[in-house]
């Protein structure tokens, strides 16, 4: 990956959660400023990401994969951000998914060379992109079909361009999102695809199981994507070209994944891909839960202790104290997400002390505005305007696109790198 592009980019003087910085100054350059949260160097609300917690994530995730013999391409949808794209790469990923056009273009030009689009690939602006992107060799590249109107979309407009491109079949559930839902649309796509074998290779099957919620009804979709795999080598109708793919898994049930995908063997060669995407930073809310259930039932995640911790976390100042039993944040809805839960009050920091605080229990928020949050305290708490709160989140996505950068901290609060996020 393009490294050097990343560490030259200026840093934003127009986004939140800076300090001061000189003119020119590169996300390469930060660590060299000097900046430590705890001493006010940088402007709070502010997005920071704990460069301990991200290497035992990344490492452990991979660990996971390699104990399946599966391959890891993270969603990139959840952090938008090359810098991290790199350091997943790094550490052994496949490749990125991703979900738009526009997303699979910025991740090319920070130098990912393999991308599988975990979407469909609907108009002729975002098949440009695509078709570009496709004429240099270097770059791997798959997308979803769950329609005959959509294959012929796509294999017009790739003939038009003398290209071939790559396709999985998504397979659906009734009353989930997109997908295949029978064996009659199934037909349909599969003979619309025989139409454009020089403009489409079909190479595989997707799903995403996380529009069920049983873990029951999660492991029969799982079957019957691989029944459908054999089926499609059995009959020939796999590209020959390259390998099949089989792939699926969001961050809540990647086990289950891993557990009914690993060792597949479809008598040809085949890439089993799974996507989690919020591993990388987790959180204390829904991913939390996730990975309770998943220490719990899962062989592999029960030896690799610690599981995944919360490296991402977003710190405000306390603003009023307008009444007893109320602290007004200088924290809102345009910082951090709020549709899986509030916010939780992680740490207390008065400026001048050695190091924060866990805050007590009993602090919580009971509701957020575009710029305040409200928490609720005891009266005689130990609390002022100009204390420092750090809040762990549920979803990251949602809090990830709320900022243009997040600023890494080493164990001391110093300020190590920036990762720019390209919502």
């Amino acid at each position: 990956m393009n490294d050097r592009l990343s560490s030259s980019l200026p840093l934003d003087a127009d986004g939140k959660g800076l300090g001061a910085f000189p003119a020119g100054c590169t996300e390469g350059q930060v660590a060299s400023l000097g900046w430590n949260l705890l001493a006010e160097d940088v402007s709070l609300p502010v997005a920071v990401l704990y460069e301990t917690r991200l290497r035992h994530n990344l490492q452990w995730m991979q660990q996971f994969m390699a104990a399946y013999q599966v391959h890891l391409a993270p969603h990139g949808k959840t952090t938008m951000s090359p810098a991290l794209f790199r350091r997943q790469i790094e550490n052994g990923a496949w490749g990125i998914t991703l979900a738009t056009a526009p997303q699979v273009r910025t991740a090319y030009r920070h130098g990912v060379r393999r991308v599988l689009m975990a979407n469909q690939l609907v108009g002729r602006a975002n098949m440009a992109i695509v078709a570009q992107l496709l004429r240099d060799p270097s770059f791997s590249f798959y997308c979803l079909v769950d329609s005959a109107a959509g294959v012929r979309q796509l294999g017009a407009y790739f003939a038009e361009q003398g290209l071939r491109l790559p396709v999985l079949i998504e397979l659906g559930v009734e009353g989930g999102r997109t997908g295949v839902r029978d064996d009659a649309g199934l037909h349909d796509v599969l003979a619309e695809l025989a139409a454009w074998p020089d403009s489409l290779a079909l190479a595989g099957i997707e799903i995403y199981e996380g529009v069920l919620k049983e873990e029951a009804g999660i492991r029969i979709f799982l079957r019957h994507a691989v029944a459908t795999l054999r089926m499609l080598a059995t009959g020939g109708l796999l590209r020959r070209d390259g390998p099949a793919l089989l792939s699926g898994a969001g961050s809540a049930w990647f086990d289950v994944v891993a557990e009914e995908f690993s060792g597949l063997d479809i008598g040809q060669p085949l890439e089993i891909v799974l996507r989690p995407g919020c591993y990388l930073t987790h959180d204390v809310g829904i991913y939390r839960s996730a990975a309770e259930r998943i220490a719990a039932s899962n062989p592999v995640a029960r030896d690799l202790q610690p599981g995944l911790l919360p490296a991402l976390q977003v710190w405000a100042y306390v603003q009023s104290l307008p009444q007893p039993g109320l602290a007004i944040v200088a924290l809102g809805k345009r910082d951090a997400a709020f549709d899986a839960g509030l916010p939780v009050p992680g740490a207390h920091h008065r400026p001048g002390r050695a190091a924060p605080l866990p805050a007590p229990p009993h602090w919580r928020l009971t509701s957020m505005m575009d710029q305040h949050a409200f928490m609720e305290i005891a009266p005689d708490d130990d609390i002022q305007v100009g204390d420092m709160l750090a809040f762990d989140i549920s979803h990251p996505c949602l809090t990830f696109d709320k900022w243009r950068q997040l600023l890494l901290l080493d164990d001391r609060f110093d300020v190590v790198g920036v990762a720019h996020t390209y919502f």
